[in-house]
């Protein structure tokens, strides 16, 4: 795993604590998206919300923090079963929970953890940060799921454009 995110000092500042903490590392433990493991999801949210913030001034330290906790939940949600409300709109709010029991969360960071599956839950995001760590959540989701994929591809040439079409003027 690339990791660019364990030198970037002003970033381990914000979330150095947090990756210590046994339950954050426990998310290593759980396949997420088929190819990768939450920890790896939630550290790449994180990293790139927060390169996100950064070029837009706006709060970095909230976006790092809640990105990385956005889904601290420890079932398998593939098996996750409850007729009344459905694992999008469950797991934000066990992830807030959790995040809780590890650290003091701000109004921001929790509306990050609690709104960033908006589209899949209709609660909207109540601050700019919210939807940045949403569509960046959505983005890695996409990637992580394609990505094998494309790498087998490539291997394949199937990206190779092959074209014996002639040019009439």
């Amino acid at each position: 795993m690339n990791q660019p995110w364990l030198k970037d000092k002003e970033y381990m500042l914000h979330v150095r604590e947090l990756l210590e903490t046994q339950m954050v590392q426990n998310l290593q433990n759980f396949v997420h998206h088929h190819h990768s493991n939450r920890l790896e999801h939630s550290l790449n949210v994180s990293y790139t919300g927060f390169k996100v913030a950064k070029k837009l001034n706006i709060n970095a330290r909230s976006i790092a923090r809640a990105g990385l906790l956005h889904d601290l939940f420890f079932y398998d949600r593939h098996e996750f079963k409850n007729e009344e409300k459905n694992h999008a709109y469950i797991h934000a709010r066990i992830a807030v929970l959790h995040a809780e029991q590890i650290t003091e969360l701000s109004d921001l960071e929790k509306d990050i953890i609690l709104k960033h599956m908006w589209g899949a839950t209709f609660a909207l995001p109540r601050y700019k940060e919210s939807y940045i760590v949403t569509f960046v959540d959505k983005y890695w989701a996409i990637k992580e799921v394609v990505q094998p994929f494309v790498r087998k591809w490539k291997k394949r040439k199937i990206f190779k454009r092959r074209c014996n079409c002639k040019v009439v003027a």
